[in-house]
């Protein structure tokens, strides 16, 4: 049985993708996942299964999501031993203390890659955000109080960039990850 996180893209975001995580839990034990958990109220769904094929389950969802909720959310699911993974390898400037800084896991949606999404946001501002690509995320910081100086932060947002990837927090993940 392995342990899998799933990460639905835009769930309960200013209103708009309203699910309640327990129905949500329900729909996936009734889905035959097991040991269901989710943190938040952002679309972050830890369980267990046999299936091993993240981009399977990642269809399956996707899927169940239409048939329950009537809504076409793009899902990223991943091991929870491989996001451990993405983890130990985060920069040192990632993840730290600092009140001053944000620090977020960008997660690339199959079958985008980094090089798309780079070439379509470009380069970080110096100074201001930094990131760095690790299998299928991207560690990315930026000054609170200048976040809207960046280059990342407005571009991230667009419909045709955002439709790409998910992101969650530093603290999410490390939360979610122990789950």
């Amino acid at each position: 049985m392995k342990r899998h996180i799933a990460l639905l893209r835009g769930i309960n975001i200013s209103g708009k993708n309203k699910v309640p995580m327990a129905e949500l839990k329900k729909c996936f034990e009734a889905a035959g996942f097991l040991e269901v958990k989710t943190w938040l109220n952002s679309g972050n769904v830890v369980f267990s299964c046999e299936e091993a094929d993240a981009a399977a389950l990642a269809d399956r969802i996707e899927r169940m999501m239409q048939c329950e909720f009537g809504l076409d959310i793009p899902v990223f699911v991943i091991l929870q031993e491989e996001l451990a993974d993405i983890l130990r390898h985060a920069p040192d400037w990632w993840g730290t203390e600092n009140q001053e800084i944000y620090d977020n896991l960008v997660f690339l949606l199959s079958p985008v890659t980094f090089q798309e999404v780079y070439h379509e946001i470009g380069a970080p501002k110096e100074g201001l955000e930094q990131i760095q690509e690790y299998r299928s995320a991207v560690f990315w910081s930026f000054s609170r109080k200048e976040y809207q100086k960046t280059n990342w932060w407005p571009k991230t947002a667009r419909a045709d960039i955002g439709s790409k990837l998910t992101i969650r927090t530093a603290n999410t993940v490390r939360k979610i990850v122990c789950m």
